[in-house]
């Protein structure tokens, strides 16, 4: 908090320089690439039961040391992975970026093929990756987490989720701390459902839900979805503006 004010300011500055040295630039060629978010779910064929697996680091880490040896090895990297807000998620990315001919347009289904087939390897045998944007049952009582943990940590505060949901990675501790602190209070949210006239009040013992929605108390409910992204570079800021406020309208709809 001691340094915040100077790291705005001084990356405001930093923006200006770079946009100021770059604004002019043309001709840049066509290049983009998609970021796929997945979760890990651990299959219980015997209780017939699915839940959020939280051992992605264990898994983020061999996928990363392969990048790594397979860049040492002077071979092609085709596939690259991070890690994401829950511990339940990882990402997956092209290891280059894809341009603007037909060819490159054929490489997407093969890499993403590519990758689900690299990330079942790092996998246990009860293990699959889905592409949901939400997990059905993320939050609701009992058991949704491999390993099981109780809700209402000191960090998340949730009736719903514990902390253990958040990645141990410092960007993602720091986020919700972060998070946390400007907004001074736990998070409310309530969404509003369809109604009819077998509808309840579904949360009667939460001061903060209101009747006919549903309530969530955590940011891990918006951060912990899954969302499949595309980053491109344009040919100039003209483009780049064009598109920016074309996809603005057209994200949301897809």
């Amino acid at each position: 908090k001691k340094y915040a004010d100077h790291i705005r300011n001084r990356g405001i500055s930093q923006f200006l320089s770079i946009y100021n040295k770059t604004k002019d630039r043309e001709n840049d060629n066509l290049l983009w690439g998609d970021e796929i978010e997945y979760m890990v779910i651990a299959y219980d064929d015997e209780n017939k039961n699915a839940k959020l697996s939280l051992r992605t680091s264990d898994i983020l880490h061999k996928l990363q040391k392969e990048v790594e040896e397979t860049f040492r090895k002077g071979e092609l990297v085709e596939v690259s992975w991070q890690p994401e807000f829950a511990a339940y998620m990882i990402e997956g990315m092209p290891g280059i970026p894809y341009g603007s001919n037909l060819k490159s347009l054929l490489r997407v289904e093969q890499n993403m093929k590519l990758r689900r087939a690299t990330a079942f390897k790092c996998l246990s045998k009860n293990e699959s990756i889905i592409t949901l944007t939400n997990f059905p049952r993320l939050g609701c009582p009992g058991q949704f987490l491999e390993p099981h943990h109780e809700p209402f940590g000191p960090k998340l505060k949730s009736s719903f989720v514990p902390d253990e949901v958040i990645n141990p990675h410092i960007r993602y501790q720091s986020l919700n701390n972060g998070f946390s602190s400007r907004l001074g209070s736990n998070v409310v949210i309530n969404i509003p459902i369809f109604q009819d006239k077998k509808n309840q009040n579904l949360f009667p013992d939460r001061e903060s839900a209101l009747p006919g929605h549903i309530y969530m108390d955590s940011i891990a409910f918006g951060a912990g979805c899954c969302s499949l992204q595309v980053t491109i570079q344009a040919c100039n800021i003209r483009e780049a503006r064009k598109l920016y406020d074309q996809l603005a309208v057209l994200g949301p709809i897809m």
